[in-house]
């Protein structure tokens, strides 16, 4: 015949047998969710890559195809910034 304490002493050891296997399943999911999150990363790290190789590559063409405009309005920037600093210097 069991008594109380062995019988609260092996449900102890059941309570504490279950908090290991949802602590080992928490983990589980942590990883998983952690991975998935890893891999929407770098899928959108990706797109932001190629959506700025295209434009790199569309101001490349515009400058080939308009070299006298572009060179003009990279001296109207020029000139704006050089104000705008030379006013902040005051």
């Amino acid at each position: 015949m069991s008594t109380t304490s062995d019988r609260l002493g092996e449900q102890a050891k059941v309570v504490t047998k279950d908090l290991q296997e949802m602590g080992d399943i928490a983990r589980d999911a942590a990883r998983e969710k952690l991975e998935k999150f890893r891999e929407n990363a770098s899928g959108c790290y990706q797109q932001g890559q190629e959506k700025v190789q295209g434009v790199v590559s569309s101001i490349e063409q515009s400058i080939v195809q308009q070299p006298l405009r572009s060179v003009l309005i990279a001296v109207g920037v020029g000139l704006v910034l050089g104000r705008l600093w030379a006013w902040m210097g005051r």
